[in-house]
């Protein structure tokens, strides 16, 4: 058994959600026989905590702006520390939209129309004909987004927020309706399945996400076959365009009415929350939660 050290929290504004990932994390890997030490890097100290433990691997459960940003995992290149998920680049290109699009669209994905602006100059009129959504250039969790509805006066009001605090670059993208299905990808084993997200709101933001009730999920998604077959073929084209490694997930929008089908990003670092989609993939597959970071952590290395 391995001296695991498990990074959760953080300083982003997913920190609550990495909280849950983290624990729900460190509880299998401490059922799995592993020693486990939970390191949260809120300041300096923590890079003098991780080698003093002197860990065998490093599991990364942080999520968003220093943790999946290619930051992070900079510290741990640097430390020679053999760690989860995936390494600098494919974690930096994943967390830029605007960068992984241009990924995307060199490997012949599906996407939306839309273009970077800054978050000013987006609120001043309509960047684009309404119905279209603003979202931060680099973020999750559904944080910051806006949908911009056809008869809307003006841009969203929030982007002129003094305290705003997801960056000054925002993507500003065509809303395509329809669906909202999502594809985990487990690295040399390919993508698990579709799920279908049906949100108890308008859309799926942050609650619908990550509040007990807020969506529920649809395994495996009603949609025709062969636009499942195609749904996990550009989630492990996406994943392998970026470089990725470990788990990631795919999101996707699919209108049943035209048969559109758009990429939204690719989550390096899925969460593992109890109301995760990730696990819940790999459990309709057979595998349990325990299993799947057991796994995960098996394709831990250094460097990646």
């Amino acid at each position: 058994m391995a001296r695991v050290a498990v990074l959760l929290g953080g300083l982003s504004p997913e920190r609550p959600v990495s909280l849950s990932s983290g624990r729900g994390c460190a509880d299998a890997l401490r059922r799995l026989g592993h020693e486990v030490i939970e390191i949260d890097p809120q300041d300096h100290g923590w890079i003098a905590e991780l080698r003093d433990v002197r860990p065998n691997k490093v599991f990364n459960a942080l999520h968003g702006e220093w943790g999946e940003d290619g930051r992070i995992q900079g510290v741990l290149d640097y430390l020679q520390l053999p760690y989860t998920h995936s390494g600098v680049l494919a974690s930096a290109l994943a967390m830029d939209k605007a960068k992984s699009k241009a990924v995307f669209a060199q490997a012949g994905l599906p996407l939306a129309a839309g273009k970077l602006m800054h978050r000013l100059d987006a609120a001043r009129a309509h960047p684009m004909p309404a119905p279209y959504v603003v979202k931060p250039n680099a973020g999750g969790s559904s944080l910051g987004v806006f949908i911009v509805r056809e008869g809307a006066n003006r841009p969203p009001e929030q982007l002129l927020d003094p305290d705003w605090s997801y960056g000054e670059s925002v993507l500003v993208e065509e809303f395509i309706g329809g669906k909202e299905l999502t594809v985990a990808v487990m690295h040399g084993r390919g993508a698990l399945a579709v799920t279908e997200i049906i949100p108890a709101g308008e859309w799926y933001d942050y609650d619908a996400k990550y509040s007990s009730g807020g969506s529920r999920h649809e395994l495996p998604a009603q949609i025709p076959g062969d636009v499942a077959r195609d749904l996990m073929r550009w989630a492990e084209d996406a994943h392998n365009a970026l470089g990725c490694r470990g788990v990631t997930r795919t999101d996707f929008k699919y209108d049943p009415k035209t048969n559109k089908v758009i990429v939204i990003e690719v989550n390096t670092q899925p969460g593992m929350t109890p109301t995760s989609l990730a696990p819940e993939q790999a459990a309709h597959l057979g595998m349990s939660y325990d299993d799947l970071v057991a796994w995960i952590l098996e394709d831990a290395s250094w460097p990646r």
